[in-house]
């Protein structure tokens, strides 16, 4: 069994009056992620995660934030052409455990909604990602609600 395991973690500020898209789902929220794309940093961490997993880089290299083209693009869409490279690569996902580091809005609610459409994607049950949610005790740029962090790993087998 020939197994890699890859790590992401993506920031992006918040701004007042832009849409929050955690896990490819819309979170209601007074502010949202400044980005280029629809700035989920939970996808992004995740793709991140799978690039490294199967070295081949990082969602910049692939994805990169001065191509008209990704201008506003829907996080799950990269997330897609990401799977493909894994699988052109010859790798499928075994699981993805991921954290997201943010005062407010409290995501709980949100977690399964976005394991369903993240396991989706990738091609396996949503037992198999994990999203665990995290502040920072008020501390730091996150605490003072003024951007948030996703973290992801994964696991890929050789198949």
């Amino acid at each position: 069994m020939n197994l890699r395991t890859g790590q992401g973690i993506d920031f992006h500020r918040l701004e007042k009056g832009l849409k929050l898209w955690l896990g490819g789902i819309p979170v209601p929220s007074d502010k949202g992620c400044v980005a280029h794309s629809d700035g989920d940093v939970l996808l992004h961490s995740i793709c991140d995660a799978l690039l490294g997993a199967a070295a081949a880089g990082d969602i910049g290299h692939h994805f990169s934030d001065t191509e008209p083209v990704y201008k506003n693009i829907d996080s799950k869409v990269l997330l897609k052409r990401t799977m493909e490279i894994i699988r052109e690569k010859g790798f499928s996902v075994v699981n993805i455990d991921t954290t997201v580091c943010l005062e407010k809005p409290k995501i709980a609610p949100y977690i399964p909604e976005m394991r369903s459409v993240i396991s989706s994607i990738l091609g396996i049950k949503p037992e198999d990602v994990s999203i665990k949610a995290t502040t920072t005790e008020k501390m730091g740029f996150v605490g003072r609600e003024e951007g948030v962090v996703a973290m992801a790993s994964a696991l890929l087998e050789k198949i």
